[in-house]
């Protein structure tokens, strides 16, 4: 990738919940050029346990109640419109009465006049009762592939929603229902079948695993320096919403590969690097980023387990040391700035060498498949103006096949072959090897007698590097 631009912004977020936002119009004053090395780590952060049995009681008093209100949420149908509900018009009872006219007759004498009083019946004709509408069943809602309140992967869901909310049920439950709506509105289940063309998958892209097993995405917000995908990706409107909508993409489908079981592994860690990102004066992309950030703050709670800032510039570390006394603990403790100097290091703090992609310092070449992510790679430290050896022992007759890489490079490499009786054969003559020329030294040799292979790196610099490497044999064609 190319030098790194002083330019640096802000950062495009996959899944970022406890992202700081970026004050505007604020000048960071200048560090020193040894506070610029230096790694901004607040704390490590500690994810908290998904399994019932072992939460705080609190705790598990709030699961509950938010269950609680979700099943009766379920039964009212209050994360979609109620039903409409026709009135039936119960029909009046129908009076009918009977009338009898009673007569007298003229010039008849009676002592005793009976008067005959007509009896009127009054037939009242009842409706037939209406036969009672059976209640609805309850709705049933999903996020992420999981029905809600159906077994245990629901739970943990729903403690994402606690957590986002410091535990308190009923803002909780709130957000619930505000991100069910969203995603009806947003049409979620059909965005994941739509097809947005490959132009952005160099600049986001999931890669490997952490060294605690989260699925690693990383961000390349270089590869928008690229003026052409610039302009087809935030040129207007309708493009910066097309970005949008991948963007969701991507992680709606990152997300329904994570184990929501209590033991599984339900977070992310994200890797965003600031080397040549357009930078400042890239406004689209920070409108972009503003919707991008609002989105997934709004909707996507507790997904990510660590955000890892590298090739950050000076003025960034400084900006974000100023504003992280108003961020709580634990949003602090999921972040890590790191400037250009240290940032492979950091990475190989959380991340195996063997996990990392080339182009972040790492062993991992997607399709040369020489090598398989589960192998294992040493790692040796270089002196400064030293020469370091490594031997690779070989005890038949076999192609042995090796890879290595300095982190910073700026040494000179080269290979030879010495069988057990003493002599030498050169593999790769020695060479000096920037860090720009090649990512990996990749070597292979046949050997036809047992003897050791041995890799020699020459450090003339005043600094101490990193090698890594890794070997194994295969056998002879």
């Amino acid at each position: 990738m190319a030098e790194e631009s002083v330019k640096t912004e802000e950062v495009v977020v996959v899944a970022v919940t406890d992202v700081p936002e970026a004050e505007k119009d604020t000048a960071p004053p200048p560090l020193s050029t040894e506070e610029t090395k230096n790694v901004v780590e607040s704390g490590p952060f500690k994810e908290e346990t998904n399994v019932v049995d072992e939460l705080p009681h609190p705790q598990k008093l709030a699961l509950d109640e938010i269950k609680k209100l979700v099943r009766q949420g379920l039964q009212k149908h209050d994360f979609t419109e109620p039903p409409v509900v026709e009135e039936v018009v119960k029909e009046e009872a129908v009076m009918c009465e009977s009338e009898v006219d009673v007569g007298s007759s003229e010039g008849v004498v009676v002592d005793k006049v009976e008067t005959v009083e007509a009896i009127q019946e009054t037939v009242v004709v009842e409706a037939s009762p209406e036969p009672l509408t059976p209640p609805p069943p309850p709705e049933e809602v999903s996020l992420w592939g999981i029905p809600l309140l159906a077994d245990e992967r629901s739970d943990v869901i729903l403690l994402k929603f606690l957590r986002a909310r410091d535990f308190k049920v009923k803002e909780a439950f709130a957000m619930l229902k505000s991100v069910v709506a969203w995603r009806k509105e947003f049409g979620i289940e059909e965005l994941l079948d739509q097809d947005f063309g490959s132009e952005v998958k160099k600049a986001v892209f999931m890669h490997g695993v952490d060294k605690e097993g989260h699925p690693v995405c990383y961000n390349a917000f270089g590869e928008f320096s690229n003026k052409e995908l610039y302009q087809n990706t935030f040129a207007d409107e309708v493009k910066r919403t097309k970005f949008l909508r991948w963007r969701i993409q991507f992680l709606e489908k990152s997300i329904r590969k994570l184990d929501f079981s209590p033991d599984g592994i339900s977070t992310i860690v994200q890797v965003n690097d600031l080397k040549n990102s357009p930078g400042f004066f890239a406004k689209e992309l920070r409108q972009a980023t503003n919707q991008a950030l609002q989105l997934l703050q709004d909707n996507y709670p507790e997904f990510v387990a660590k955000q890892v800032v590298v090739n950050a510039s000076w003025w960034y570390l400084a900006f974000y040391k100023m504003i992280s006394p108003f961020f709580t603990q634990r949003s602090k403790s999921k972040f890590v700035f790191v400037g250009p100097s240290k940032s492979t290091e950091t990475l190989f703090k959380y991340i195996a060498p063997e996990q990392v992609p080339v182009e972040f310092g790492g062993l991992s070449r997607q399709g040369e498949e020489e090598f398989g992510s589960g192998e294992a790679v040493t790692e040796e430290m270089i002196k400064a103006a030293c020469k370091h050896t490594i031997e690779i022992p070989v005890t038949e007759t076999c192609v042995s096949v090796w890879e290595a890489k300095v982190v910073g490079w700026d040494v000179s490499y080269g290979a030879e072959f010495v069988p057990v009786e003493g002599y030498t054969i050169m593999v790769e003559k020695a060479r000096k090897v920037g860090f720009s020329d090649e990512a990996v030294m990749c070597g292979r040799y046949k050997c036809s007698e047992p003897g050791k292979l041995i890799l020699t790196l020459d450090n003339q610099t005043s600094k101490k590097k990193k090698v890594l490497y890794r070997s194994k044999t295969k056998a002879a064609e």
